[in-house]
C-alpha cells in the first residue's frame, strides 16, 4: 500500500519513524536533537540494526525535515519520495475541537495554529512541520493525531475546574490532559496482553518520563487524567512542579520580583525532580546519589508519593481496579521506582514480584501469578498509533 511516516516534533527535537503499511513494519527510525543549537545531532536506525549518526551545528527545523527524507534516499531505504503515501503528525493540543485524529486541510491547520495558547511550546512548531512536509511530500496524505483527543469526552465532573463557569464558555478553561496517544496505545495493548476486551477493564496507566501523567480508563473510556489545562499540572515531573497552590505562585512571583510568564517558566523548567534535588531531572542520577545526597532521595520519594496519591484517588473513582500499567522512560526502565510505587499501593491488592520486575524496556506482566490486580510494563509506541490513524482516515 505504501510507506507512512510518523512525525513527533518537540521544541528542540524531531523524532520520526517510517513504517511499511499495512504490515506495520518499522523500516527506519531516527531523531534530530538539539535543533538550532551548536552540536545538533542527526541519528538514524535501520531495520537491520545499522545506525548512523551525524553532528553539525545549528540544524534548523526545515533542514531537519529535509535531512530525514534525503537520508532515507541516500541510505537506499527509498528510491522515490513518492513511496511515502502518508504522514502522521503528533499534535499536543486539539482543544475541544478535535475529538479524533483528523485529515489535515487548510482549515484544520489554521485551527491547530489557533490552539497555540494551550501548548505554546508544541503546537506552533508542529504546525510548522505540517507545512514543511506538505511542501516536501505534496502527494502524501497528512493526518494530525492529537494528544488531547482521548480526553475530550471525559465526564464534565472531571474536566471542569471550580471556577466561574463563564471562563469555560469564553476561554475554554478546562482540563485537556496530554500524552493521550501514549495512554491510548498502552491501554489497548494491555487489553490484548490480558486477553480481555478493553471495555471490560478498569485500568490505570502511568506514563512516567521527563513528563509524567496518570490516566484512569473505565470500560474503554478515559475517566480522568492528571495533567490539566496544560501539561504542567498533575504529578511531579523531571523539571515541572505538577500541582501547586496558585496563591503560592503569586506569592513567589512577588517575592522574586518577576512577572507571571517568568514564574510559569520556573514551574515548567526549573522545578520537579531538578528543583528539589538541586542536581538533575533524571531519576537515574538521583538513584545513583540518593545514599549520600538527602535531596536526591527526597526528590525520588516525593515523585513516588505524588504518583501513589493519584493512583489511589483513581482507584476510588473507578470503584475497583483490574490492572496498573507502567510506560515511558522511567516507567519502562525504573526497576526500583516501579517497586516503590507498587509497595505503597498494597492496600489495593497491588504487588510486584521482584524477580519478574528485574528488567528494563521490555513488555512484561510483573505482578505475582495470583495477584488480584495485574501490574504490567508496556513500552509505549506513539508512532504506531499515529500511523494506524493515518491508515484509518486515509481509506
Amino acid at each position: 500500500m505504501g510507506k507512512t511516516l510518523a512525525i513527533n516534533a518537540g521544541s528542540s527535537t524531531l523524532k520520526w519513524k517510517l513504517f511499511e503499511m499495512p504490515e506495520e513494519t518499522v523500516i527506519a527510525s531516527g531523531l534530530v536533537d538539539r535543533l538550532n543549537l551548536p552540536g545538533s545531532i542527526f541519528k538514524v536506525k535501520l531495520a537491520n540494526g545499522e545506525k548512523f549518526t551525524d553532528t553539525q551545528d545549528n540544524i534548523t527545523n526545515q533542514e531537519a525535515a529535509a535531512m530525514v527524507l534525503t537520508r532515507l534516499k541516500s541510505y537506499g531505504i527509498l528510491d522515490h519520495l513518492s513511496e511515502i503515501t502518508g504522514v502522521g503528525h503528533r499534535i499536543v493540543a486539539g482543544g475541544e475541537i478535535f475529538k479524533d485524529s483528523a485529515l489535515i486541510t487548510p482549515e484544520v491547520l489554521d485551527q491547530i495554529k489557533s490552539l497555540k495558547d494551550y501548548a505554546p511550546l508544541h503546537n506552533p512548531v508542529q504546525a510548522y512541520y505540517i507545512e514543511v512536509f506538505q511542501q516536501l511530500l505534496p502527494d502524501a496524505q497528512q493526518v494530525a493525531v492529537f494528544d488531547t483527543s482521548l480526553y475530550t469526552d471525559m465526564p464534565a465532573v472531571n474536566y471542569m475546574y471550580s471556577l466561574p463557569y463563564e471562563y469555560y464558555e469564553k476561554f475554554g478553561a478546562r482540563k485537556y490532559g496530554a500524552h493521550g496517544t501514549s495512554h491510548r496505545y498502552v491501554a489497548h495493548r494491555t487489553a490484548e496482553l490480558l486477553g480481555k476486551p478493553l471495555e471490560d477493564l478498569k485500568l490505570i496507566t502511568l506514563h512516567l518520563g521527563s513528563g509524567s501523567s496518570v490516566t484512569a480508563f473505565d470500560h474503554g473510556q478515559a475517566l480522568d487524567t492528571s495533567m490539566g489545562f496544560t501539561p504542567l499540572a498533575g504529578v511531579m515531573m523531571g523539571t515541572r512542579s505538577g500541582d501547586i497552590d496558585a496563591s503560592l505562585v503569586a506569592f513567589l512571583a512577588e517575592k522574586l520580583q518577576i512577572d507571571m510568564p517568568a514564574m510559569v517558566d520556573i514551574l515548567n523548567h526549573k522545578s520537579g525532580l531538578l528543583g528539589v534535588s538541586e542536581l538533575s531531572p533524571d531519576q537515574r542520577d538521583l538513584e545513583d546519589t540518593q545514599d549520600e545526597r538527602p535531596k536526591s532521595k527526597l526528590a525520588l520519594d516525593m515523585f513516588v508519593n505524588r504518583v501513589v496519591c493519584y493512583v489511589g484517588s483513581y482507584v476510588a473513582e473507578l470503584g475497583g481496579l483490574d490492572a496498573i500499567v507502567f510506560t515511558a522512560g522511567s516507567g519502562e526502565n525504573g526497576i526500583a521506582m516501579r517497586q516503590a510505587i507498587a509497595d505503597k499501593l498494597g492496600v489495593f491488592g497491588v504487588a510486584i514480584d521482584p524477580a519478574k520486575n528485574d528488567f528494563r524496556g521490555e513488555e512484561h506482566i510483573v505482578s505475582p501469578d495470583d495477584a488480584a490486580v495485574k501490574v504490567l510494563v508496556v513500552p509505549t509506541n506513539e508512532e504506531l498509533m499515529i500511523v494506524r490513524d493515518v491508515n484509518r482516515l486515509s481509506h
